[in-house]
Protein backbone atom coordinates (compact mmCIF):
# COMPACT_ATOMS: atom_id res chain seq x y z
CA UNK A 1 0.00 0.00 0.00
CA UNK A 2 1.33 3.29 -1.02
CA UNK A 3 1.85 6.22 2.05
CA UNK A 4 -0.05 8.86 2.70
CA UNK A 5 2.29 11.14 0.98
CA UNK A 6 2.29 9.27 -2.44
CA UNK A 7 -1.32 8.58 -2.65
CA UNK A 8 -1.89 12.44 -1.51
CA UNK A 9 0.22 13.30 -4.38
CA UNK A 10 -1.43 11.10 -6.73
CA UNK A 11 -4.80 12.31 -5.92
CA UNK A 12 -3.60 16.22 -6.49
CA UNK A 13 -1.24 15.97 -9.23
CA UNK A 14 -1.50 12.23 -10.40
CA UNK A 15 -3.21 11.31 -14.51
CA UNK A 16 -3.91 7.51 -14.61
CA UNK A 17 -2.46 6.11 -17.60
CA UNK A 18 -3.08 2.49 -17.18
CA UNK A 19 -3.18 -0.86 -15.29
CA UNK A 20 -0.98 -3.98 -15.63
CA UNK A 21 -2.59 -7.92 -15.05
CA UNK A 22 -1.04 -7.73 -11.40
CA UNK A 23 -3.85 -4.70 -10.91
CA UNK A 24 -0.70 -2.26 -10.54
CA UNK A 25 -2.12 1.09 -11.14
CA UNK A 26 0.48 3.58 -13.21
CA UNK A 27 0.25 7.47 -13.05
CA UNK A 28 2.34 10.50 -14.48
CA UNK A 29 1.73 14.09 -13.37
CA UNK A 30 -1.09 15.92 -15.12
CA UNK A 31 0.46 19.40 -16.07
CA UNK A 32 4.18 19.99 -16.43
CA UNK A 33 6.10 23.41 -17.14
CA UNK A 34 7.64 23.78 -20.42
CA UNK A 35 11.02 22.20 -20.59
CA UNK A 36 10.29 19.36 -17.79
CA UNK A 37 9.45 15.89 -17.64
CA UNK A 38 6.53 14.62 -16.39
CA UNK A 39 7.10 12.07 -13.53
CA UNK A 40 6.13 8.56 -13.85
CA UNK A 41 5.25 5.92 -11.01
CA UNK A 42 3.07 2.88 -9.76
CA UNK A 43 1.15 2.33 -6.62
CA UNK A 44 1.09 -1.62 -6.18
CA UNK A 45 -1.89 -3.73 -5.76
CA UNK A 46 -0.77 -5.12 -2.09
CA UNK A 47 2.52 -5.60 -0.66
CA UNK A 48 4.77 -3.46 -2.67
CA UNK A 49 7.15 -5.53 -4.83
CA UNK A 50 9.18 -4.39 -7.64
CA UNK A 51 9.74 -7.39 -9.41
CA UNK A 52 5.63 -7.56 -9.97
CA UNK A 53 6.18 -4.74 -12.95
CA UNK A 54 6.20 -6.85 -16.13
CA UNK A 55 8.85 -5.31 -19.18
CA UNK A 56 6.64 -3.59 -20.80
CA UNK A 57 5.80 -1.08 -17.85
CA UNK A 58 9.04 -1.44 -16.68
CA UNK A 59 10.28 -0.09 -19.82
CA UNK A 60 7.78 3.32 -19.71
CA UNK A 61 8.13 3.95 -16.24
CA UNK A 62 12.42 3.84 -17.36
CA UNK A 63 11.72 6.20 -20.09
CA UNK A 64 12.76 3.71 -22.74
CA UNK A 65 9.87 4.18 -24.93
CA UNK A 66 7.23 7.07 -24.68
CA UNK A 67 3.65 5.80 -25.01
CA UNK A 68 2.51 3.55 -21.91
CA UNK A 69 1.86 -0.12 -22.61
CA UNK A 70 -1.99 0.46 -22.30
CA UNK A 71 -2.09 3.09 -25.00
CA UNK A 72 0.16 1.23 -27.84
CA UNK A 73 0.47 -1.92 -26.45
CA UNK A 74 4.26 -3.63 -27.09
CA UNK A 75 4.09 -6.43 -29.84
CA UNK A 76 4.65 -9.96 -28.13
CA UNK A 77 7.61 -11.88 -29.45
CA UNK A 78 6.66 -15.88 -30.13
CA UNK A 79 9.18 -16.79 -27.81
CA UNK A 80 8.28 -14.51 -25.23
CA UNK A 81 6.75 -16.75 -21.92
CA UNK A 82 4.36 -14.50 -19.39
CA UNK A 83 5.76 -12.44 -16.48
CA UNK A 84 6.29 -13.97 -13.35
CA UNK A 85 7.32 -11.76 -10.00
CA UNK A 86 10.19 -12.91 -8.04
CA UNK A 87 8.86 -16.10 -6.32
CA UNK A 88 11.77 -16.19 -3.77
CA UNK A 89 10.29 -16.65 -0.66
CA UNK A 90 7.06 -17.86 -1.51
CA UNK A 91 5.57 -21.51 -1.44
CA UNK A 92 6.40 -21.04 -5.26
CA UNK A 93 9.85 -20.72 -5.48
CA UNK A 94 12.18 -23.33 -7.24
CA UNK A 95 14.09 -25.87 -5.00
CA UNK A 96 16.21 -28.15 -6.78
CA UNK A 97 16.61 -31.82 -5.94
CA UNK A 98 17.99 -32.52 -2.75
CA UNK A 99 17.03 -29.27 -1.13
CA UNK A 100 16.17 -29.35 2.84
CA UNK A 101 12.91 -28.31 2.47
CA UNK A 102 12.47 -30.74 -0.46
CA UNK A 103 13.36 -33.45 1.98
CA UNK A 104 17.19 -33.31 1.57
CA UNK A 105 17.74 -36.49 -0.30
CA UNK A 106 20.70 -36.07 -2.94
CA UNK A 107 21.77 -38.78 -5.60
CA UNK A 108 25.03 -40.69 -3.97
CA UNK A 109 28.45 -38.87 -5.98
CA UNK A 110 29.32 -40.99 -9.03
CA UNK A 111 33.46 -40.65 -8.57
CA UNK A 112 33.78 -38.35 -11.49
CA UNK A 113 34.52 -35.40 -9.38
CA UNK A 114 37.85 -34.01 -7.82
CA UNK A 115 37.80 -31.46 -5.20
CA UNK A 116 39.94 -28.91 -5.58
CA UNK A 117 43.70 -28.80 -3.04
CA UNK A 118 45.88 -26.00 -3.51
CA UNK A 119 48.93 -26.45 -4.78
CA UNK A 120 51.49 -26.62 -2.61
Amino acid sequence: MATLGTRLYTWLRGESVGEDEFGNRYYRDRGVAEGRRRRRWVLYKGRPEASKVPPDWRAWLHRTIDEPPSWSPLPAKDWEKPHLPNLTGTRAAYLPRGHVLRGGERAVATGDYEAWRPDG
